[in-house]
C-alpha cells in the first residue's frame, strides 16, 4: 500500500496496525518488536503502542517468555463470517464424518495455535465413551497425536525452536519429555506417515493422528481417539488404511 493511495484516508493508525498484522503473518518465525520496528520501518515506540491496542483488542498475542508476538485467535471467528475465505472444516468435516462412521470411533479435527493444537471439531463415536476434550481447547503439540503428526513436518530449525521454548512436562506415565526420545519418536512418525499417541496425553486413551498439509502449506490435522481397552493390532491397521484414504481426499478437496 502506497503513500498515495493511503494520503486521503481517515484511520492512519489503522493502517499500520495493518501492516504490522501483515508483516507478523508472513514472517518465517514469530517476530520481536525489534523485527517488526525494522520491516515496517517505524520506531520501535511507534510500534510498541500499537502492539499494545491490538494485543487489548485480542488482533495479536505475545510470548512473554520469547517476547515474539502471534496473530490473536479472535480472527477465527472473523474468518467464519467471510464465505470466500478457505476453512478447512468446509473441506474436511464431511469426509471425517464418514471416517467416524467407517470406524466407529471418536475422529478430531485440530489446527496450530502459538505452539499448541486447538480442537476445532470432534465427532464423538456411536459407541458411548467419555474422552476428555472440548471444542476451542488446547493440547500440547509433543504429547498429542495430531500435534505429533504436525511437529514431524517442521524442518530442523523450526523444530529446534519448539524445543528451546516449550517446557515438556509429563501429564501420564507415557509421556514423552525428553528431546531425544521425541526426536526418535518423530522419525518413526515420518517414516510411517503417521503419530501414534499411546496413552501419552491422556491415561486409557489411544490415538492415531494424520496431518493435512498440501503444497508445504500445514492446514492442521486429525485423530482418532479409540479406549485403550479396546486397541487390537489387526483393527489398528485397517482404520489406519481408512484414515490415509481420507487424508488423501481432503488434501485432493483443498
Amino acid at each position: 500500500m502506497t503513500a498515495a493511495t493511503t494520503e486521503n484516508m481517515y484511520g492512519g493508525v489503522l493502517i499500520k496496525g495493518k501492516q504490522i498484522m501483515d508483516f507478523i503473518l508472513d514472517a518465517q518465525t514469530a517476530p520481536t518488536l525489534k523485527d517488526i520496528s525494522e520491516h515496517v520501518a517505524m520506531t520501535k515506540s511507534t510500534v510498541l503502542k500499537i502492539l499494545k491496542t491490538l494485543e487489548y483488542c485480542d488482533f495479536v498475542r505475545r510470548n512473554d517468555k520469547t517476547k515474539q508476538y502471534y496473530l490473536g485467535t479472535v480472527f477465527l471467528g472473523y474468518a467464519q463470517k467471510v464465505d470466500a475465505t478457505f476453512d478447512i472444516r468446509q473441506v474436511a468435516l464431511p469426509l471425517l464424518r464418514e471416517l467416524r462412521d467407517q470406524t466407529r470411533e471418536t475422529i478430531n479435527l485440530g489446527i496450530i495455535e502459538d505452539d499448541t493444537i486447538t480442537l476445532l471439531e470432534k465427532m464423538e463415536s456411536p459407541q458411548s465413551v467419555y474422552l476428555v476434550s472440548r471444542i476451542g481447547g488446547g493440547m500440547n503439540m509433543y504429547s498429542s497425536a495430531m500435534g505429533k503428526a504436525i511437529l514431524s513436518l517442521y524442518e530442523p530449525t523450526k523444530l529446534q525452536q519448539y524445543f528451546a521454548e516449550v517446557k515438556m512436562t509429563k501429564l501420564t506415565q507415557n509421556t514423552i519429555t525428553k528431546e531425544k526420545k521425541l526426536r526418535d519418536n518423530l522419525n518413526g512418525i515420518r517414516k510411517r506417515g503417521y503419530s501414534i499417541d499411546d496413552e501419552e496425553n491422556q491415561p486409557d486413551v489411544y490415538c492415531l493422528g494424520f496431518s493435512i498439509v498440501k503444497e508445504e502449506r500445514i492446514y492442521g490435522a486429525f485423530s482418532i481417539s479409540i479406549p485403550k481397552y479396546r486397541v487390537k493390532q489387526d483393527k489398528i491397521g485397517e482404520i489406519v488404511a481408512q484414515a490415509k484414504t481420507m487424508q488423501q481426499r481432503i488434501v485432493a478437496e483443498i
